[in-house]
């Protein structure tokens, strides 16, 4: 029995969660914030909404991310987060309930499997669905996993670092790393805080990385205006930062992902491994739009490295991929139904 057009996929991503229908495609997208009454239990705003708030709410009000490192951290805020999301695409009915393909971070233990099957339960879901987000991923990037070739994907996301070797529609190899977008937006808030003395947000920190951030030294040498707070007076102050100083911040992180690369290719079978070599990495996630990171990659491991189209979306259409075909999908797919 094949899924129906209300039946939907999310990518519950550390950062942003993606909402996509049969036939329709990805219709939502929307940052994985939740304004919350922490007196009433009452949620005030979810997604963008609830972005702007972020350390900006009195004391009554708690503006959060639920989800950390690729998992859920809260659960009621998860819930309500998803539940609201998914009320925007689906109207409710009293006969029957959507099912649910949500996509996991492969190296997630037995109880956050369970926590994200819960959460779509409790979000209405009839039956839910667990695909592994490299596997998502990969299909979504248009790499052929069902041949018996090997092919590889390396997923930097907002919490996780995820990298896979597939072959014969599975995961032959997978490591993972809790070292991501978030972390690189962390480095770059510390470093301004030790060479400026000032304290920036972390969603400043992260428009920076986006403008002007690059994986290896730019030919030419970007600076943007920040504005923050010094540390020593409290007093406003704006400071200028260049592409070297975001560098200098996040290559440490970098480097961290690049040895879990590296490692995977080592447990790489050789057969597989000679795929790889010629065909090459693809890269997939909201880092994969870091300026130079394809050619950092490819420099230190001697291989070809791609960025996929439309990176930041490889996961939901992978999972919409498998909204659309379940069955030839039974691989890659956990089934778990209430």
């Amino acid at each position: 029995m094949g899924f129906v057009s209300k039946d939907i996929g999310i990518d519950l991503g550390t950062s942003n969660v993606r909402i996509h229908t049969k036939g329709k495609g990805v219709i939502l997208e929307e940052p994985s914030v939740v304004a919350i009454n922490k007196i009433t239990g009452e949620i005030l705003a979810v997604g963008n909404q609830a972005k702007e708030m972020l350390g900006r709410t009195p004391d009554n009000i708690d503006a959060l991310k639920p989800l950390k490192d690729g998992v859920i951290a809260d659960f009621n805020a998860t819930r309500m987060l998803i539940q609201s999301l998914i009320s925007r695409v689906i109207p409710k009915s009293l006969f029957s309930k959507p099912r649910i393909v949500v996509s996991i971070p492969s190296g997630i233990t037995d109880v956050e499997e369970r926590a994200a099957e819960g959460v779509a339960y409790k979000a209405g879901a009839k039956e839910v669905y667990l695909i592994e987000e490299v596997m998502a991923a990969a299909i979504g990037a248009g790499l052929k996993v069902e041949q018996a070739a090997g092919s590889m994907i390396v997923d930097i996301g907002g919490g996780t670092s995820e990298m896979a070797v597939l072959s014969l529609g599975g995961i032959v190899v997978s490591n993972s790393v809790k070292i991501a977008g978030d972390k690189l937006d962390k480095d770059i808030v510390e470093y301004i805080k030790e060479k400026f003395n000032v304290i920036v947000g972390l969603r400043e920190a992260e428009d920076v990385k986006k403008q002007i951030g690059a994986a290896t030294a730019a030919m030419t040498e970007e600076k943007i205006s920040l504005k923050g707070r010094n540390l020593t007076t409290g007093l406003p102050e704006t400071i200028v930062v260049t592409t070297y100083d975001v560098n200098a911040a996040i290559i440490d992180s970098l480097r961290e992902i690049l040895r879990v690369i590296k490692i995977t290719l080592e447990q790489t079978p050789p057969e597989l491994a000679s795929d790889i070599m010629e065909n090459g990495i693809v890269l997939s996630g909201g880092v994969a739009l870091l300026k130079n990171i394809d050619r950092y990659i490819s420099e230190q491991t001697g291989i070809p490295v791609y960025i996929a189209n439309n990176p930041t979306q490889c996961v939901i259409k992978g999972v919409g991929k498998a909204l659309d075909s379940i069955q030839v999908l039974k691989k890659a797919v956990k089934t778990k139904k209430g």
